[in-house]
């Protein structure tokens, strides 16, 4: 444990942690806000985008998951050409390139062209989160990134918050048909426009570095610069740290982290991209009611995400913080499943899902973080990164062809809540000792 907490400095590091925590977040947050809505807009346009372009609900399915092969193939590489060019313009590229494929999902109009716009979106976005996730590591040591990864990841919750009301009021303001565009057109063209003005935005805000960072002194880069210095010595000195590449292929921790997180995202894809379609089954058919209705369960899924991580944080406990809320992901699935005639508790259940799934996205990242040494974090994040984005792909075809088959998503509720279960258990399996830091 680092003993700088300890030292008279250390309200110098607080105050630099504060400062790097509020310069840094906030424009990230709206950068990731973007990003994953970007990302599961597809979700409110399939509820005018099926009967307009003739689509079935597995073709939507392939769809929707077809992004994550693009997204897992590029995982990596991107990963590295960000380490290698540095985060500011690697991730003004990524981003001004998928807010224009987004944009152009307007001109779809047969399922190849659905396919190959969504293949080329996952490959643009490949790098972003993975990138996000290594560049906090150049600011905060270990102890730090529960919270900063939480108040990080809020973004998602929020996307949900806000993104669901305000794709439902597109759908609805826009469904006269617009300047010729009907209103799934029109949610992708005004969702992926200030994705590309955020891009160039990333240009001129963000810093590579310590050492680039003109808005710290240099007494606070200095003091952050050996808090990292130590946390990087405590991670080396390890007997399961991992420092290359090759190491990282034969680690077999990191394959198993990569299974807990392809667990985590089963659930929280399937919920991104069937929260919306699930609510309408329940009986309602305006499209402005179930983005607010959808709203909900983020709502109480971004207070949650940051009081856990808070919590973790404090503790300094990861295990238990993770695979609890996995646990209850699982009991709000196996609720809505049982109980699909129950409006209250179909809400209630999707509500418990989302919490815990989403919450297990930000309590999940500190435990590979804690043990990947500096020369391996850049392509093990990525890897563990990608592994779990196979869900992307397998959760929403999953549901769709499960729903096609039965004419219901229970099954598939089923199913998932299985897979949850075994990445609970699994968290448990990671020794202590790596983790709780």
């Amino acid at each position: 444990m680092s003993t700088i907490a300890s030292t008279p400095g250390a309200s110098l590091l607080e105050g630099a942690y504060r400062k790097a925590t509020w310069r840094l977040i906030p424009f990230i947050f709206v950068c990731y806000f973007f990003n994953y809505l970007d990302r599961v807009n597809v979700g409110f346009a399939k509820l005018e985008m099926l009967d307009a372009l003739q689509l079935s609900e597995t073709v939507y399915g392939l769809g929707a998951g077809i992004f994550f092969i693009g997204y897992v193939t590029f995982g990596v590489p991107s990963n590295l050409i960000l380490h290698k060019l540095g985060a500011r313009r690697w991730i003004a590229v990524m981003m001004m390139t998928w807010g224009a494929l987004s944009a152009c999902m307007l001109f779809v109009s047969t399922p190849v062209e659905f396919y190959v716009l969504r293949f080329f979106t996952g490959v643009a976005e490949a790098g972003f989160f993975p990138g996000m996730v290594l560049y906090f590591t150049k600011w905060f040591p270990a102890h730090k990134r529960g919270q900063v990864m939480a108040l990080f990841m809020s973004a998602i919750p929020v996307s949900g918050l806000i993104g669901g009301p305000l794709s439902g009021w597109m759908l609805s303001h826009f469904s006269a048909g617009q300047g010729g565009m009907a209103g799934w057109q029109w949610l992708f063209l005004l969702q992926g426009i200030p994705t590309v003005l955020l891009g160039v935005a990333v240009l001129f805000y963000l810093n590579d570095s310590l050492a680039q960072a003109p808005w710290l002194t240099n007494e606070e880069k200095t003091a952050m610069q050996t808090a990292l210095d130590e946390d990087e010595a405590q991670r080396s000195s390890g007997t399961h740290a991992v420092h290359s590449f090759g190491a990282v292929l034969r680690d077999w921790h990191v394959w198993m982290l990569g299974f807990i997180y392809f667990s985590i995202q089963m659930g929280v894809y399937a919920i991104n991209f069937w929260l919306p379609s699930i609510i309408k089954s329940l009986g309602f058919e305006s499209a402005t009611t179930v983005g607010w209705l959808s709203a909900i369960p983020y709502l109480f899924a971004g207070v949650f995400m940051v009081l856990v991580g808070r919590s973790a944080d404090r503790r300094r406990e990861r295990r238990w913080h993770l695979s609890a809320p996995l646990l209850m992901a699982l009991a709000g699935l196996l609720l809505a499943a049982n109980f699909s005639d129950n409006v209250v508790l179909v809400m209630i259940g999707l509500s418990l899902a989302t919490m815990g799934a989403l919450t297990g996205l930000p309590m999940f990242w500190p435990l590979p973080a804690a043990f990947l040494g500096s020369a391996a974090a850049a392509a093990g994040l990525a890897l563990i990164n990608s592994m779990g984005q196979i869900a992307g792909f397998l959760s929403p075809f999953l549901v769709g062809w499960i729903k096609d088959a039965t004419g219901s998503t229970d099954m598939a509720l089923y199913i998932l809540s299985t897979v949850l279960f075994i990445g609970a258990m699994l968290v448990l399996v990671v020794p202590a000792r790596l983790v709780n830091r």
